[in-house]
């Protein structure tokens, strides 16, 4: 086998070994299910990190589309298609055994993949939705009126309510509706009533730059 399609066999293999036994799973024990040596895996990654970390690129940074970020910040449509357009997206995409799996295994053992990735997630996803809340509510822009924890912690509680579907399907392996699509509109169209109303609220309670 050619060095290039080795590796490739390695990574492929280790997706599938980490996310069904998590990174507490030994590399020796990939080489063997593998039916390689030990050290062929390390002729190809210097470490288990290493290793980790091309994981990390082939399941997580592989799956983000560069998309997403645009299309929060589109305001040629109302807020709550361009959300509903994203989640369906988003669940098109990571509704994944590994993908899921991986993610919170990497959660428990602290391994970074989970804190990179909800950095992305905060910085393309949650702040700019935010932020173009306050602009179709006519209220104060964020640069003069910072986002509050409040106005963002609003965001991940939609956010976490589709991924949650995830986890009770790849995690605790019970059964989710088969029309993930109608649930999405359910949840963005839920939020957006409700955070037309919260949102006033919390910016006129959140100071202003230079007051």
């Amino acid at each position: 086998m050619r060095a290039a399609d080795r590796e490739r066999a390695i990574v492929d293999e280790a997706i599938r070994f980490f996310a069904e036994r998590g990174f507490e799973g030994q590399t020796r024990e990939l080489a063997k299910r593998m039916g390689i040596t030990h050290s062929a895996i390390y002729r190809h990654f210097p470490s288990k990190e290493a290793l980790i970390e091309r994981v990390y690129q082939e399941v997580y940074l592989s799956r983000w589309s560069p998309d997403w970020g645009p299309m929060i910040r589109d305001r040629t449509l109302p807020l709550e298609a361009r959300l509903t357009r994203f989640y369906l997206d988003y669940v098109e995409r990571v509704f994944e055994y590994n993908w899921v799996r991986i993610f919170v295994f990497s959660g428990m053992k602290s391994f970074g993949i989970t804190s990179r990735y909800l950095d992305i997630v905060r910085r393309e996803v949650i702040e700019p939705a935010a932020a173009e809340l306050r602009h179709e509510l006519k209220l104060p822009d964020p640069k003069a009126h910072p986002l509050s924890e409040r106005e963002t912690e609003l965001f991940w509680g939609l956010h976490g309510r589709i991924f949650y579907l995830a986890i009770r399907k790849f995690i605790y392996a019970t059964p989710i509706p088969p029309d993930l699509g109608a649930i999405v509109r359910d949840a963005v169209q839920t939020f957006m009533d409700g955070a037309k109303t919260t949102m006033p609220r919390l910016v006129s309670n959140t100071p202003r730059l230079g007051v």
